[in-house]
């Protein structure tokens, strides 16, 4: 009897790790894939990529794209490893997360957002992030709701509780419309079940932290839901491929369609749009879901500074 619940909590373990590792390498790799179809409509990417966008060696050198090397992370893994080197004591730090945001930015990173661009140029923001958030937020006349902290949040959701506070904390450091943080919190209790309950939550309850957040996120959930197709979400639509609910949508159709990492993954970057985001958040949700073994080894090995990156996220596991 001993003996078969120590096996039954070493097997417990070792899926918590594979999806934990599935989640945090799904990161990466669909941020770095799907840098090669960023700011594409879905035509340019089908003549950029005839037989579609699979491997980060295809990535067209274009002035956006080369600089950047191929199978490497943009701002979108940057910005999570940012979160994730504050993890302290089973929890998140949130001033160390934010004066981490600030030494990042004060490097001259690429690819930076333009609403995160603004909020970490505050002067004094490593004291009052959260005021710095709000203020720039209240001077869109609080119609700013850019998916720049949904794209990093991934790594709130492997903490073992207080989920959705910790979500909504590190969400309003940049971003703090409602449809932001409610796609946060979202994204990581998704993370979360799949990670430490070994369950997906269900329409209903994803819909029900929507509803504590904006009425405005149930749509976006809906239409994920109904879509046959990921096409129909229209990823590339060129005036809102960085709004929240759109990146939150596609991660969603994922979550709900996609019967492997490989086909997410496939289908989200060959969509265009904000691709790198959108494969950033859909396939962190993905790698948590299927699991580290499930994805093709292609995309680990050739990943860039994979030691480094293997290093950084295995502090936290």
């Amino acid at each position: 009897m001993n003996d078969d619940n120590t096996n039954h909590k070493m097997n417990n373990i070792e899926t918590i790790k594979n999806r934990m590792l599935g989640c945090l390498y799904g990161q990466a790799i669909g941020d770095a894939l799907g840098l090669g179809s960023e700011f594409m409509s879905k035509d340019e990417v089908s003549k950029n990529y005839p037989g579609g966008l699979k491997s980060y060696n295809q990535i067209v050198q274009d002035a956006h794209r080369r600089r950047w090397a191929k199978g490497a992370w943009t701002d979108d893994t940057d910005m999570m490893l940012c979160i994730l080197e504050a993890f302290e004591n089973g929890t998140f730090n949130i001033s160390r997360v934010a004066s981490n945001f600030k030494d990042w930015f004060n490097g001259n990173p690429m690819g930076i957002g333009s609403h995160t661009f603004k909020v970490l140029s505050v002067d004094d923001y490593v004291v009052q992030p959260e005021m710095s958030s709000r203020l720039w937020w209240e001077l869109s006349r609080k119609q700013s709701a850019a998916n720049g902290a949904l794209m990093r949040t991934s790594v709130v959701g492997l903490a073992k509780s207080d989920i959705e506070e910790q979500a909504e904390d590190i969400c309003k450091l940049t971003h703090y419309d409602p449809r932001c943080v409610g796609s946060c919190a979202i994204a990581a209790s998704i993370i979360h079940h799949l990670v430490w309950h070994d369950r997906q939550l269900s329409y209903d309850e994803i819909k029900d932290i929507a509803q504590r957040y904006d009425e405005r996120i149930s749509e976006w959930i809906d239409a994920a839901y109904n879509s046959h197709d990921i096409s129909m979400l229209d990823l590339d639509e060129s005036f809102t491929i960085g709004y929240t609910l759109r990146t939150l949508s596609a991660a969603l159709w994922c979550y709900w369609h996609s019967t492997s990492f490989e086909e997410g993954l496939l289908a989200v970057v060959n969509e265009g749009g904000d691709a790198d985001t959108n494969g950033a958040v859909a396939c962190a949700i993905l790698g948590a879901k299927f699991g580290y073994r499930s994805i093709p080894e292609y995309y680990i090995a050739n990943l860039l500074n994979r030691e480094v990156y293997n290093n950084k996220i295995t502090s936290l596991i």
